[in-house]
């Protein structure tokens, strides 16, 4: 039985169980449930506090856990887990930000406060860049205000937008401490069963969300020229018609491209084209 880690609220929550419903795992449909077992499956989910996810996963009480990389590193517990998969969601940067020009870079701040709810991850940072004399604040959240407050000379957080800084009268500065986003972690010294298929599916959920199916048809003439436009992931699928001088093309494309490749393949000569979703998919 695998045994897999949910966050049970904030921004990866509901993002992390969309995902796993998608690779075919059930999952709870009341927020007070904390445990659910899915029996077809053989997965049991535990749904914790993002921030102690990292924590079960290292000291091998849960297996697999759903978390966020700032969250993973700042947990300290890469003696015990591992980063397996990015996950593509719950991106965010984590950056120093002070008062408007009052500082430059990281070196700016030897001998200043520096206030973050990532302690762990931002004294290491530190040591890392041969910063010292820092002296780190923990803070639980709303570290923007420390400042002002005079609990800090500046703080480091997790940036989205930057419009809650701004609103503070504060601005990043500096190189970026790290880009985030959600990441499936397991234990560095055990591969239980049923982790490959999990890291299988999840890739096939992020496969299946970057491209999409196109088909068309097009005068064996210009095939060539058509493949080139849409090679599919190793190569497009060509069918025969009814008229012996066209033919029909089905290939995977990215999702992004969707409109620019349809204008091209039209420009060409290709007609029908048409162009549908990917539930799941293996590659």
């Amino acid at each position: 039985m695998l045994r897999i880690a949910v966050p049970n609220k904030g921004a990866l929550s509901e993002a992390a169980m969309e995902m796993l419903s998608e690779a075919g795992y059930v999952q709870r449909r009341d927020r007070r449930e904390l445990v659910m077992l899915d029996e077809e499956n053989q997965v049991e989910f535990f749904y914790l506090r993002p921030r102690d996810i990292a924590v079960y996963v290292g000291a091998g009480t849960l297996d697999v856990g759903l978390t966020g990389r700032d969250l993973f590193q700042d947990a300290r517990v890469d003696h015990g887990a591992e980063e397996v998969l990015g996950l593509g969601f719950g991106k965010s940067t984590f950056r120093l930000a002070g008062p408007a020009g009052r500082f430059t870079s990281a070196a700016d701040l030897a001998g200043t406060r520096v206030a973050t709810s990532y302690d762990g991850l931002l004294a290491h940072w530190f040591e890392s860049q041969g910063v010292a004399d820092v002296e780190v604040v923990h803070l639980d959240g709303a570290v923007e205000t420390s400042v002002r407050l005079g609990v800090a000379d500046a703080i480091a957080d997790v940036v989205e937008t930057g419009n809650t800084l701004k609103a503070a009268g504060m601005e990043t500065f500096g190189e970026p401490i790290m880009d985030s986003e959600a990441i499936l972690i397991s234990g560095r010294d055990q591969r239980p069963e049923g982790l490959d298929r999990l890291i299988r599916r999840l890739q096939g959920v992020l496969v299946a969300r970057q491209y999409v199916m196109m088909d068309y048809d097009v005068h064996r003439d210009l095939l060539a020229q058509a493949a080139a436009i849409t090679p599919g992931l190793e190569s497009p699928t060509i069918s025969p018609l009814a008229d012996e001088n066209w033919v029909a093309v089905r290939s995977m494309v990215p999702a992004k491209k969707t409109n620019q490749l349809m204008d091209e393949l039209y420009d060409l000569g290709a007609r029908a084209i048409l162009v549908s979703s990917i539930h799941a998919c293996r590659v």
